[in-house]
């Protein structure tokens, strides 16, 4: 099947994908532009994956004020390489992610980042939150654990949903970006500031 370059380059338009790459999803969906959206996403998240792993010595400190200037965030974002990192779509990726952390106030990047004495302590307050509702133990249990996933989701940043778009996480959406991008992207830390707060 061939496809024209004109809808090779709307693809091009749509996604930041190579011509090439870009001509080949949309062969691959027999030239449903929509499909091939979906085509390539997946196969950048894919090699995305792949990447995770990877040094990321490069990056940048992104600044976030809220308007009002009540609220501010200071982000490190790194990725494989300078080049990358100076890319309008890198650095509007930091911007993304810093005000994420300032709309959705998360205490960690990863889980791995929260202490076992603050899940210790999360799970003491649902099992006394459950004292009185004469449930099994194993059911309590599993109760639990099913809150302490939904605390995750709200508290992790890689596990929240991304702000600008709830039918993906944070850690899709830089998955996509890396996809995009080409190279393994991390976020190292972050600090947020909100004024009268310690």
């Amino acid at each position: 099947m061939s496809v024209s370059a004109s809808d090779v380059k709307k693809l091009r338009d749509m996604t930041g994908v190579g011509m090439m790459d870009c001509k080949k999803a949309l062969i691959e969906t027999r030239g449903d532009v929509e499909k091939a959206v979906e085509f390539l996403r997946k196969k950048g998240m894919a090699s995305a994956q792949k990447r995770e792993g990877r040094e990321t010595k490069e990056g940048t400190i992104t600044a976030y004020i809220h308007p009002g200037s009540r609220l501010g965030v200071l982000l490190e974002l790194n990725c494989e390489t300078d080049f990358v990192a100076k890319t309008e779509d890198f650095q509007n990726l930091a911007r993304d992610i810093a005000m994420q952390i300032a709309a959705a106030n998360p205490l960690a990047v990863n889980r791995d980042d929260i202490t076992a004495k603050t899940i210790e302590k999360e799970k003491e307050i649902y099992r006394e939150q459950m004292k009185d509702q004469n449930k099994p133990e194993q059911v309590v249990e599993k109760i639990i654990q099913g809150k302490i996933e939904k605390y995750f989701q709200e508290v992790v940043l890689m596990e929240q949903a991304f702000v600008k778009d709830t039918n993906k996480t944070m850690k899709e959406y830089l998955l996509e970006m890396s996809g995009k991008l080409g190279e393994a992207m991390t976020v190292s830390r972050f600090v947020r500031f909100q004024l009268g707060e310690q």
